[in-house]
C-alpha cells in the first residue's frame, strides 16, 4: 500500500508541476534574483502547490475516511495558504509567524501533542500542561528550519525526502501505519517535484513548499516518533532532522554573536558556506544530502543501540557537528577551537 501510494503521488507531481510553473508566471509568483540569491534569472516559486496538490490526491485516494488525519490536513491547508500569500505578496515575518501559529494550534488542540518522552531506563516523563507550548514550539521551529535551508536547487526537497523516508520507515517498524502512509504519500509528492527542482531548477518550491514540508515533517515526527515508548524518544526526531536543526540553531547563535535581529537574512547558512569553500552548486547539495542521510542512519542505529552504544553515538555526532560548524564557518570564519586544538597538538608532535 505504502509503495503504491508513493508511486501514484510521484506520477501526480510529475503531471501537476508543469501546470504550476505556468500558473506561477501567470499570477506573478516569481523569485527575482538579488545579492542574497544564487540564481541569476527570474524563477517561478509556487512549486509547493504541486507538492500539496499531489499529497491531497494521495490522501483522498488512500485515506478518504480516516478522521484521525484531518486535523493535520486542516493545519496543512492553513500553512499552504500562508505560503501562497507570501510567494505572491512577500508577507512580513510577523504575518508568516501568525499563519504558522494558527496551523500549529489547530493541530495541537486536536490532540496531536508531545505528551511525554521515554528515557533509556524505560521511565516516562509526562509534560502535562507544558505539552501544548512544547508541541507548538516544535512545529513552528521545524517549519522554519526547513524554510531556512531552502536556498539551493533541490536542497529542501531532497533533505525533506531523506527525512520523510526515515520517519516513515521508523513509524512503520513501530506499528504506526497511518503516519507511515502519510509520510510515503508526501515522499512521493516531493520526489516528483524534485525532478523539476534539482539543479538546474525549472521551479522553486517557495514558501508554499518549504513551510508545508516543514509543518508536515514536524507533525509526522510528533505522532510517529515522539510517542514511541521503547526508546529515548526525545533524541530520535532531533537526530533525524539534524541538518535543518543545525543550520537554524547556528544561524540564531551567529546573529546573537553578531548582535543582529534573529530575522535578519544573511549568506552564512550551511549551503552558502559550502559554496564559499569552493563546492559547486550541485556538489554542495549532494554533500548536504549525504549529511542528512548520515544523521538518518545514526537515528536508525540509535533505536537499536544499547545505553553505552547510544552514548558513544551521541558523542560522535556532537564532535561531527562541531567539526562541520568550524570547517564551514557557520558561526564565523574565525571560530575554530577544536580544529586549532587538533592542529596545535599535531604541530607539537
Amino acid at each position: 500500500m505504502e509503495l503504491i501510494a508513493l508511486g501514484i503521488c510521484f506520477v501526480a507531481a510529475l503531471i501537476i508541476t508543469p501546470y504550476v510553473i505556468k500558473l506561477a508566471f501567470k499570477i506573478g509568483a516569481v523569485d527575482e534574483p538579488n545579492e542574497r540569491k544564487v540564481h541569476t534569472k527570474a524563477m517561478p516559486r509556487l512549486g509547493g502547490l504541486a507538492i500539496f496538490l499531489s499529497f491531497m490526491l494521495g490522501v483522498l485516494v488512500f485515506l478518504p475516511d480516516t478522521m484521525e488525519a484531518w486535523p493535520i490536513i486542516v493545519g496543512a491547508c492553513v500553512i499552504v495558504i500562508t505560503g501562497i500569500l507570501d510567494d505572491l505578496y512577500q508577507l512580513s515575518p510577523k504575518v508568516k509567524m501568525l499563519g504558522q501559529l494558527i496551523a500549529a494550534l489547530i493541530t495541537v488542540l486536536a490532540g496531536i501533542q508531545i505528551e511525554f518522552i521515554t528515557l533509556p531506563s524505560g521511565q516516562i516523563i509526562e509534560f502535562g500542561y507544558f505539552a501544548v507550548p512544547l508541541t507548538i514550539f516544535w512545529i513552528v521551529g521545524i517549519t522554519n528550519a526547513i524554510n531556512l535551508i531552502d536556498g539551493l536547487d533541490g536542497l529542501a526537497a531532497g533533505v525533506s525526502s531523506i527525512v520523510l523516508l526515515t520517519i516513515s520507515g521508523l513509524a512503520l517498524s513501530m506499528g504506526n501505519p497511518l503516519i507511515a502512509l502519510l509520510g510515503f504519500i508526501l515522499l512521493g509528492s516531493t520526489l516528483g517535484f524534485l525532478v523539476f527542482n534539482f539543479h538546474p531548477a525549472k521551479i522553486f518550491m517557495g514558501d508554499t513548499g518549504s513551510l508545508f514540508l516543514g509543518y508536515m515533517i514536524s507533525v509526522l515526527a510528533v505522532t510517529g516518533l515522539f510517542k514511541n515508548v521503547a526508546m529515548f524518544s526525545l533524541i530520535i526526531p532531533i537526530i533525524v532532522l539534524g541538518v535543518p536543526i543545525i543550520d537554524t540553531t547556528f544561524a540564531i547563535i551567529r546573529r546573537i554573536v553578531q548582535k543582529k535581529p534573529l530575522s535578519a537574512p544573511d549568506k552564512w547558512h550551511l549551503h552558502h558556506c559550502l559554496i564559499r569553500l569552493g563546492f559547486s552548486h550541485r556538489k554542495a547539495v549532494i554533500l548536504i544530502y549525504g549529511m542528512s542521510a548520515l544523521f538518518s542512519i545514526s537515528a536508525i542505529i540509535f533505536t537499536e543501540a544499547t545505553l553505552w552504544g547510544s552514548t558513544i553515538l551521541l558523542i560522535s555526532l556532537l564532535i561531527l557537528i562541531e567539526l562541520i560548524v568550524e570547517i564551514t564557518g557557520l558561526i564565523g570564519e574565525n571560530y575554530r577551537p577544536l580544529l586549532k586544538l587538533l592542529t596545535g597538538n599535531r604541530a607539537k608532535r
